[in-house]
């Protein structure tokens, strides 16, 4: 379980995350959503430690996080997948290579035990015929497989996915969103989704966290969001012409 407690985060005079609690759970695809700009990317940055907080703990499975040292956060980030928005691979490499680079960053392995992994996270992602590919060979969804089998290559704890369907058609997204519950479940990891698809959310969020000018608004399930009466969540999910099909089916009901 991850855990942040009163985290504030400031750039200059422009408080952007103020004062915030959340849990998320292992085993669950947690899921954090918002408007742009209203600092969700800003807090799983302090989380993986690209930001500093200004106050606040974050504590991975009880230990804390934001007080560590350099070289004391590098034996949690071992326990990092990153899923970057776009997939974020190296066109210069192989897809073999990808996978591989977290591999030559965070362990021992030998070569061959490095392509071993690699092969086997391939497959896991259904691409087993991949790892001499180059990115510019690859689909959009191909890529979002590669990224997850390159966060997942290291046997992470903890997995964070930056809006893992942007780019993709819905079927492509389907995919993707089955994938990453398969894994959190197999792997009993503690997942963390942000997305601004309700589609998502609705699919496979289990406990999702609603960020609003920079505060937590609300959170809850994927069941009680649907019907809750927050104003500034109903305006958030029921945006799409889909979801608001969606709401005046639940309200027949």
């Amino acid at each position: 379980m991850i855990e942040v407690k009163g985290i504030n985060k400031s750039f200059g005079d422009h408080h952007v995350l103020k004062n915030i609690d959340a849990q998320f759970h292992q085993g669950q695809v947690n899921i954090i959503i918002g408007q742009s700009g209203s600092g969700k990317t800003v807090l799983t940055k302090c989380m993986v430690g690209l930001f500093d907080v200004d106050s606040g703990t974050i504590q991975y499975d009880g230990r804390d996080f934001a007080s560590m040292s350099f070289k004391e956060k590098k034996t949690v980030r071992k326990d990092i997948g990153m899923l970057f928005q776009g997939g974020a691979l190296f066109d210069s490499m192989t897809v073999e290579q990808n996978i591989m680079f977290p591999l030559s960053m965070f362990t021992d392995q030998t070569l061959s035990e490095r392509r071993e992994r690699a092969q086997f996270c391939l497959d896991r992602v259904n691409l087993p015929k991949a790892a001499k590919l180059f990115p510019s060979e690859l689909s959009g969804g191909m890529k979002k497989r590669v990224a997850i089998a390159r966060a997942i290559a290291t046997n992470p704890r903890y997995l964070f996915c930056d809006e893992p369907n942007s780019g993709l058609d819905p079927k492509t997204g389907l995919v993707i969103d089955q994938l990453i519950k398969e894994i959190t479940d197999e792997y009993n990891i503690t997942t963390i989704v942000i997305t601004h698809d309700m589609n998502s959310v609705i699919e496979i969020g289990e406990n999702i966290q609603f960020i609003y000018k920079g505060e937590k608004w609300w959170e809850g399930s994927k069941e009680e969001i649907l019907r809750t009466d927050n104003q500034e969540v109903v305006d958030f999910v029921y945006a799409s012409k889909f979801m608001k099909r969606v709401r005046a089916d639940l309200a027949k009901s």
